[in-house]
């Protein structure tokens, strides 16, 4: 095992935790947040996991996406946006908790984190069939384009991944107005893909051919 990509991992796992820990139970003023307590378990053990595997198996996948840096203007104004929109529904969360502005009931609470379980599937997935998959928009070295599996459904299965990610999250807090918040996710990702597919298609042989044979960007008869 790497001692260092060990570390590094570790670290950034710890930073997360303690990061969304105070965006959720500060604002809720209170430990007995237990849908935040749930929303932790539900996101930092799958990905736990998942490192060391990814370390066993693909160290340099995992490298790869704990160093990622984005080089693309236009995407660095997606990672702010992206930022400040989580910053919202995290705070919101915690503060609808707090003030119990509307209170879900408790099984749309299971059911949102069934789906957000079912998007960690469909991550793990999609890590599995693409050896070349980035956190940065960008055409690697010998780079091919991956059309089975999930990829020939959608053309962006990891942003079909992260949108039931995204979505169910804010539900699993138990907050609506944390789910209205979050679906800003839309637009910025849509951003995000027009950006993408132009630079695949300008860089990555064979990507343009690909996008006429599957048709979907995201989601299987919508979009």
């Amino acid at each position: 095992m790497n001692a260092k990509l060990f570390t590094q991992a570790i670290i950034k796992v710890i930073s997360g935790i303690l990061l969304v820990g105070a965006l959720l139970f500060l604002p809720a003023g209170s430990f007995s947040y237990w849908n935040a307590w749930l929303q932790l378990g539900i996101l930092f053990i799958p990905m736990i996991v998942a490192g060391f595997v990814m370390m066993k198996k693909s160290p340099e996948l995992l490298q790869k996406r704990l160093n990622a840096k984005e080089e693309q203007p236009e995407q660095k104004t997606v990672i702010v946006l992206s930022g400040l929109m989580f910053l919202a529904s995290f705070i919101i969360a915690g503060l609808n908790f707090r003030f119990k502005w509307i209170v879900l009931p408790d099984w749309i609470v299971y059911a949102a984190t069934a789906l957000f379980l079912l998007g960690y599937i469909l991550y793990a997935e999609v890590l599995r069939e693409n050896a070349y998959l980035s956190r940065t928009v960008e055409v690697q070295e010998n780079q091919k384009v991956i059309d089975t599996g999930l990829y020939g459904i959608v053309r962006h299965p990891m942003y079909m991944s992260t949108f039931v990610l995204f979505l169910s999250m804010p539900l699993v807090l138990g907050s609506v107005i944390s789910f209205v918040i979050m679906l800003l996710y839309i637009p910025i990702i849509a951003k995000r893909i027009r950006n993408e597919e132009q630079v695949l298609e300008e860089g990555l042989v064979g990507y343009s051919d690909y996008k006429k044979r599957v048709k979907y960007k995201v989601i299987p008869f919508v979009w």
